[in-house]
């Protein structure tokens, strides 16, 4: 063993100790609400694919057309030869979905929020970010060299107090540009699944003459009248000036995407290094992103929907019934903390035991300290899945171990 490996061994010996290691577990069997592992079908409550579409027909369908008509790659980034006319439609349908001017397609939800913030803001500007936002936008934030603040999750006073900070340097800096302040939070947050307080916060980005940039990938597909979003239904969507999503969740493909302006568009495909720089979507992933937006807003999508939230609701109920304390935030996102992590690593054990798979989420995903099961409900779940998952857990933990921090 050389000095390069031994190092890296120590270091994994340390992550075993702190019960941090993590391993991939390999899945036989496309994404439903039964996971084939190691040779046992276990019921899957571990997705985000909160409305089932992930293996539906018609996202398949669209997948095998687009690569009958494309190939399987898409040869080049989209500014050389791979914006295949996949892309295109797929933007298209995105921007009318989301009521934006237009919409811009990358390779992940990752590379959507790298590319998004390093665009729009420089090392003399400023980043202002909820606690508990996701890491793909904290890495974005420290790349950009801008000047980063943080507030306390969902904390309007504190958020207030950062933005008038920011007011009062701009007037005293000497800077031949004044500097601009970027506010980012998700709007349904993804361990929690507790709500922003986006209407506060719009209010407060206009007051002190901030921007906005809001990430929807636990929202799209599940909020509003259209299933648009958590904006949409708070009824706040022209106020933000970037919104940004996922098509790996409820949309069941994969990629990111940015929805905004049609200057905000042409913008990014000229300096968002994320999509200038990597190879575009394959097609079979675009299809099937655009036939999900589809999908969404037919009445097969809101049958979808209302069945979610009837199984959110069938859950909930049954968990505070027997002790355990949860928010009062719709949502298909259901932590039960469990606190330590080898806590949680044995209650994640004997679920699977049960014929039930969820792992256990630990640092740095979320607080030290604040291990848990992070349940999630799809609309391909059935009423007598979640009682089965249920009766599951009141085997593994018939004490609850304790109560969920709300937000404000």
């Amino acid at each position: 063993m050389n000095d390069f490996t031994a190092e890296l061994a120590l270091r994994l010996e340390e992550i075993r100790r702190q019960g941090l290691y993590r391993e991939l577990r390999r899945v036989d069997s496309p994404q439903s609400p039964r996971a084939r592992m190691a040779g046992r079908d276990l019921l899957n409550f571990s997705s985000n694919d909160y409305l089932g579409l992930a293996n539906h027909p018609r996202l398949n369908e669209a997948s095998i057309r687009a690569v009958e008509r494309f190939g399987s790659g898409s040869g080049a980034s989209r500014l050389i030869c791979g914006s295949l006319a996949c892309h295109h439609e797929l933007e298209e349908a995105l921007a009318a979905f989301k009521n934006t001017e237009a919409a811009l397609a990358f390779s992940s939800g990752y590379a959507a929020a790298n590319g998004v913030i390093a665009a729009v803001i420089g090392k003399d500007d400023i980043i202002v970010l909820d606690k508990l936002v996701h890491a793909c936008i904290i890495d974005a934030a420290r790349l950009t060299g801008a000047k980063l603040r943080i507030f306390a999750h969902n904390d309007l006073n504190e958020l207030e107090d950062i933005l008038r900070w920011t007011n009062q340097r701009a007037v005293a800096t000497t800077s031949a540009r004044s500097s601009r302040t970027l506010i980012v939070t998700e709007s349904v947050f993804s361990m929690d699944g507790d709500f922003a307080p986006l209407r506060e916060i719009v209010s407060l980005k206009e007051k002190y003459g901030a921007w906005l940039m809001v990430d929807e990938a636990h929202a799209t597909g599940l909020y509003g009248k259209n299933r648009r979003g958590l904006a949409e239904e708070l009824q706040v969507s022209e106020n933000i000036e970037i919104q940004m999503g996922t098509m790996g969740k409820a949309l069941g493909s994969a990629g990111g995407y940015i929805t905004g302006s049609r200057t905000l568009i042409e913008y990014l495909i000229n300096r968002a290094r994320t999509f200038i720089f990597s190879t575009a979507p394959v097609p079979a992933a675009s299809a099937a992103a655009r036939a999900a937006v589809e999908l969404v807003q037919s009445p097969e999508g809101l049958a979808r929907n209302n069945h979610l939230w009837s199984l959110v609701d069938q859950i909930k109920n049954g968990l505070r019934q027997n002790g355990w304390t949860l928010s009062d935030f719709p949502s298909a996102i259901v932590p039960l903390i469990i606190g330590a992590e080898a806590d949680a690593l044995a209650a994640a054990a004997a679920l699977r035991e049960s014929g039930i798979y969820i792992p256990a989420i630990r640092y740095p995903t979320v607080a030290r300290g604040q291990a848990r099961l992070r349940l999630t409900l799809t609309a391909a779940h059935t009423s007598e899945e979640a009682d089965r998952f249920f009766q599951a857990l009141t085997s593994a933990l018939p004490t609850p171990h304790s109560a969920l921090r709300t937000s404000p």
